[in-house]
């Protein structure tokens, strides 16, 4: 499946500060951003506010390499930060990092859960879903960067979990976090029991699944003594 292109107008940007910045964003419609990385140095650029809110309304955008249209040259990159206004819906500015062809990438992608409905821990044994990890912090070339990692949970049981290991990563695309070793190895999903009148079970379940173990309430119980 071939992926969304993005595509954005940029202009540069030779002031800087904060007064610069407050300027161009109340005159010219326009939020200050940096473009840095590859064999250049940093520049300063400006971004249509309007423009950028459109794209960022897209999921994609996030894990897409963008083009950037400096003053009509063309820049591949990838958005690494953004800052938005903490009361209003205002961006107020913006990272890009650019993209080389032959350098991996270090970038978080979403992770996409399948057949939740049919796993047998919430069909048969009815359990609830844990969602452990939304995203998952990968290095690839940028040829192979997805835009998104399905974890499928179809066979996932009651009390179960599925760790970073257990996912089918596509070609060339390597998890940071096991690059750690086995300390590394977080936990993705579970199926949790629930318990009427609390919600210790839970929590005691995601808490035993974090930790790679079987939580007690879905073990079998022990034999009474005589």
């Amino acid at each position: 499946m071939s992926k969304q292109q993005f595509v954005l107008e940029a202009a540069s940007r030779p002031d800087a500060g904060k007064g610069a910045s407050r300027r161009l964003r109340r005159k010219a419609g326009a939020i200050p951003a940096i473009l840095y990385g590859g064999d250049k140095a940093p520049s300063n650029i400006s971004i249509s506010h309007k423009d950028l809110a459109y794209v960022l309304e897209n999921e994609a955008f996030f894990t897409s390499i963008i083009t950037l249209k400096v003053d009509g040259t063309n820049e591949s990159a990838i958005i690494k930060a953004l800052q938005r206004h903490p009361a209003q819906p205002r961006l107020l500015h913006a990272d890009f990092q650019r993209v080389l062809e032959d350098r991996a990438l270090h970038i978080k992608v979403p992770l996409h859960f399948l057949n939740e409905a049919v796993a047998p821990g919430v069909k048969v044994g009815g359990g609830v879903v844990s969602h452990l990890l939304t995203e998952l912090e990968i290095s690839c070339l940028p040829k192979h960067l997805p835009s998104y990692i399905e974890v499928d949970i179809a066979e996932l049981g009651l009390g179960q979990a599925l760790h970073i290991s257990d996912l089918k990563l596509p070609e060339g695309v390597h998890s940071v976090s096991l690059a750690h070793g086995a300390s590394g190895d977080l936990a993705v999903v579970s199926i949790n029991i629930i318990k009427k009148g609390g919600d210790e079970a839970p929590a005691a379940a995601a808490d035993a699944a974090a930790a790679g173990t079987t939580p007690a309430a879905a073990a079998p119980a022990a034999p009474a003594k005589k």
